[in-house]
This record gives C-alpha cells, structure tokens and sequence, in this order.
C-alpha cells in the first residue's frame, strides 16, 4: 500500500475515533423517531434555537445571528413549499443538541412552519431519508411520483463534514429518480472512499460550499456543476480561523484541539446566517440579506441589508 493510501487511512480511523468519542459522551433526552413512528399527541416540540436551554453555549452561539432574523410572517408572507433535509457529519444522532445542524433544524422548523417539511438524518441514513421524502412528494399516496409530485416542492439539502458529501451523493440519487433539486449546502466536506462530494449533479439548481484548511479534516475546497447550464455554484467559501476563535465546547477536549478548523466551521454564526439567508431568498424569491466580502485570509461572512433585487454574488 503507497505512503498516500497509508495516510488516508490514518486519517479516516482517526476522524472515526474522534467521531465515536463524541458519540459515547452524548447523553440522548429520547430516542430517535423511526419514519414508522407517529410523534406522539401530548409530546412537546423541541424548542428554538432562540430559546432552548438544553443546547451547550457553544451550539447556542453558533445560531446567535439565526435568532435575530425578523419573524417570516413579517418579512415574507408568502414562502414556497419546502421539504429540507440535513445529514449529520461522523455518527452523530439527529437528535444531538451539541450539533448546530439539529437546533438549525429546529429553528427552520419554527420559522416556516406547516410550509416546510424539515428532517434530520445521520450521513449512513441516505435509504431512510429517500423514503421520508418520497412519502412527503407522493400527496396522492399511489406510491408512484408524478412528474407534477416531483415538482411540487423546493427541496434544500444541507450538511456537515460526512454530511455534507452525503449532500451530494443524496442529490445524485434524486437524479436518477428525476427528482430536482433547489439547493444544496455543503459545510466542510469530508468524503468517504469512493465518493464524489466535488461534481454537483445537474437536477441540481443552486449549490454553495463552505470549507476550511486545517486539522486532520480539511474540507472540500473546490465544487463545480455537472451540467454549468442548469447548476449555478454560488460560491466556494474558504473560511479560516487564525485571526479569530470559534467557541467550540460542544466537543471533547481532543476533538477541539486535533480538529479544530473543521469544528469552528461548524460553530460560525456567520455561517449559519448566511446558510438561513440564502434558504429564505430561495423560498421567498428574493435577494439574500447577507453579503460575502473578500480579504487575504479568504472569504469572510457578515450580515448586512442589502437592496431587494440587488446581485449579490
């Protein structure tokens, strides 16, 4: 085996066993729902990130910019129908509030309301969550898509690290099956062997990657459209960290400090702003809020108004 494949493998068991650390240390309040399940009538829903109280600081400062977004019946009354579905980097649960992708989730879910259709899965759950959306596309319930079922909906995909190559490969499955797709949102991605998380598939319409160059799980720096006349990229965001410190206490000790960029990536308010920005201008038809701005150490992300119907990229 070359010295390169012997470095590739090192890395990947030592992502796993930074991974399943974390894993180990989470204590879950309940068990995940299985698509099987119908949610229970006294249960109560989880709360937003603006409110809850169960998430770690850390996650709670990753989506400090997220809470300070107007209410959706303020700004856009009016929002297209969207099934949303995020996919959680190494083993972590969809039911993990150390993670900002899961109170993301709950904040999307308290945002648009019955309008959307928002799941979380782990990035080796691709068969399940094909299953949860087929079933929210088939409205007739004939188990068959129709092309007018197929269109009905905005679907965004957004994920971190293994998550964000299960993005890409999700979205090359609704390929073959002629399913479109609005968005898809990568967030420092990792690929497994044999995977391509670089080449976005052309039933793809908008796609956006945010990636940093450090620790042992650099992300994927370059994504770029099968199919230029129906994809647009609207970025590859290189984020770095040097100048200023992400709060990162919702991983372990050795996490923090063997992978640290590719967990600062994951915390960056900025991020997560902007990822909730281009999700409502996709939904709601019109121009992002926030505005990316060059600089030597890279792009850097901060919200400002900018003008409805202004180019922003």
């Amino acid at each position: 085996m070359s010295t390169k494949w012997n470095s590739k493998l090192l890395t990947m068991l030592m992502f796993s066993a930074l991974s399943y650390s974390d894993r180990t240390g989470i204590a879950h309040a309940q068990a995940v729902s299985t698509l099987t399940e119908a949610p229970h009538p006294d249960a109560t829903p989880p709360a937003s990130p603006c409110e809850s109280t169960s998430a770690p600081p850390a996650t709670r400062q990753a989506l400090r910019l997220v809470c300070l977004r107007e209410p959706l019946e303020l700004s856009h009354p009016h929002v297209r129908k969207a099934i949303i579905i995020g996919f959680l980097g190494g083993f972590v649960k969809p039911d993990d509030l150390k993670r900002p992708e899961v109170l993301f989730a709950t904040y999307l879910r308290g945002h648009y309301g019955p309008a959307a259709h928002i799941e979380m899965f782990g990035n080796h759950e691709a068969k399940k969550a094909l299953h949860d959306l087929v079933q929210q596309l088939d409205t007739n319930h004939d188990g068959r898509l129709s092309a007018a079922e197929k269109q009905q909906a905005e679907i965004i995909l957004y994920g971190h690290s293994w998550g964000a190559a299960r993005v890409v490969t999700f979205a090359r499955d609704l390929e073959r099956l002629e399913i479109p797709v609005a968005l898809t949102i990568q967030i420092d991605s990792v690929k497994k062997l044999l995977q391509n998380d670089h080449t976005i598939p052309a039933n793809v319409e908008n796609a956006v990657n945010f990636y940093q160059e450090h620790g042992l799980t650099p992300g994927q720096p370059h994504i770029d459209a099968a199919d230029v006349t129906r994809t647009k990229i609207l970025g590859n965001f290189h984020m770095t960290y040097r100048d200023h410190r992400i709060k990162c206490d919702n991983y372990r000790w050795l996490s923090r400090h063997l992978n640290r960029g590719h967990h600062e990536i994951e915390n960056d308010p900025h991020v997560w702003d902007y990822i909730a920005s281009l999700i409502e201008s996709q939904l709601a038809g019109t121009t992002p809020d926030a505005v990316i701005e060059s600089s030597r150490e890279g792009q850097k992300i901060f919200t400002k108004p900018s003008p409805r119907g202004g180019v922003l990229f």
